[in-house]
């Protein structure tokens, strides 16, 4: 009786365990967003498909969060929706300030506005330092504009949930090792009494 009470709380603590770890890769970074292997960016009623390359630094490893390193970053956006096709896309890089008054002084890339008809917009550019960024992607019809805003990091090493996951591991191995020496414990009692 005693093996299976341990071996109840022991599948309890590894589901919370891969439950917390799934959650932390699923977060959304305003309108990125990480669904069935692949990252989208909501723009309006409108979704994109993002990748980020950095053929220097990590090969043909993508992202579509917080960029791992400084340096030459390879950008692709793909319409998921083919209503986009006809509208202007229009790509900026901004430093994250707080502020977006004035979003001339703050840019530090921009792809002008154009039409994509093949569906597909690419860009390149060399982050040279670490730093928080936004970017803004704006796709325009007539009178109708949206804008996807999405907030994200340079130079994270590609471990920002590092520190969590190793913390939580703690936490769960010592909960494991009370509980199990909680039952030891017991057991111990019991046959000496």
């Amino acid at each position: 009786m005693t093996g299976i009470w341990i071996k109840s709380k022991f599948q309890w603590l590894v589901t919370i365990l891969i439950g917390v770890t799934c959650s932390m890769q699923v977060h959304a970074h305003g309108g990125l967003s990480l669904a069935e292997d692949m990252c989208k960016l909501t723009v309006g009623p409108y979704t994109m498909h993002f990748t980020g390359y950095q053929p220097e630094s990590s090969q043909e490893q993508e992202f579509c969060e917080d960029i791992p390193n400084v340096g030459r970053t390879i950008v692709a956006l793909d319409y998921i929706d083919e209503d986009l096709r006809p509208m202007s896309t229009e790509v900026r890089i901004i430093r994250d300030t707080g502020s977006e008054e004035n979003l001339d002084e703050i840019t530090i890339f921009r792809l002008e506005p154009k039409i994509y008809p093949n569906g597909s917009v690419t860009f390149e550019h060399n982050f040279p330092s670490e730093g928080s960024f936004v970017g803004l992607v704006t796709v325009r019809h007539d009178d109708t504009e949206y804008v996807s805003r999405f907030p994200f990091a340079v130079g994270t090493g590609g471990n920002s949930n590092l520190p969590m996951i190793l913390g939580l591991l703690v936490v769960v191995a010592a909960a494991g090792f009370f509980f199990l020496r909680k039952n030891k414990s017991k057991d111990s009692n019991q046959q000496a009494a």
